[in-house]
């Protein structure tokens, strides 16, 4: 099938927007290509007009993750949001959850002690509370002795930071400080 008039078109924007609206989990262009029938650039394209006139004149986003697609809020929204649904303080990430994430993220693959090290205090309780928001996952085992544990980000991790994809971080450059600076670690 494809597209003739503009009538056809937003019917085809339409159907995309319903399809985004109720998936349960983002969907990629192929999943949509394939329940309606078009190929996958017609898809893209209709995405991206969606997209712009979501960002002009409405509240909510088409936000892609690792090339696939769902519809949010608009994160101008999210205060307002928030307090409509009277989400509780503590859906936020404190302060060592937001250290020991960036670790995961910029270093991983990592283990816990290694995230112990990096941190110089015991990390058990902020891995095990961001492994319990799922924004991060156990990815594998270490090779060393006790094969410890990898840990890495979700796809959570990326929608709660608003990325398409661990690649939009900025390059992580380590010193000699790093480690020897724990004056600036906080415990859990």
């Amino acid at each position: 099938m494809s597209i003739t008039s503009d009538s056809e078109l937003e019917i085809l924007k339409k159907s995309v927007e319903a399809i985004l609206f109720i998936a349960p989990s983002p969907l990629s262009i192929n999943q949509l290509a394939s329940v309606l029938e078009q190929k996958t650039r017609v898809i893209e394209d209709v995405i991206n007009k969606i997209k712009n006139e979501y960002i002009e004149s409405h509240g909510l986003r088409i936000q892609e993750t690792n090339g696939k697609y769902q519809i949010t809020s608009a994160p101008e929204y999210g205060k307002i949001i928030e307090k409509f649904i009277g989400t509780e303080e503590s859906t936020s990430l404190s302060q060592a959850a937001l250290e020991a994430m960036a670790i995961v993220a910029f270093r991983q693959p990592i283990t816990r002690p290694e995230i112990d090290d990096i941190r110089g205090v015991n990390s058990d309780g902020v891995v095990r509370n961001l492994l319990n928001k799922g924004l991060i996952q156990e990815i594998g085992r270490s090779e060393s002795v006790g094969r410890p544990i990898l840990y890495g980000t979700t796809e959570d991790f990326l929608h709660y930071f608003g990325l398409s994809s661990i690649s939009e971080l900025p390059k992580f450059e380590s010193s000699s400080s790093d480690s020897s600076d724990n004056n600036k670690i906080l415990k859990d």
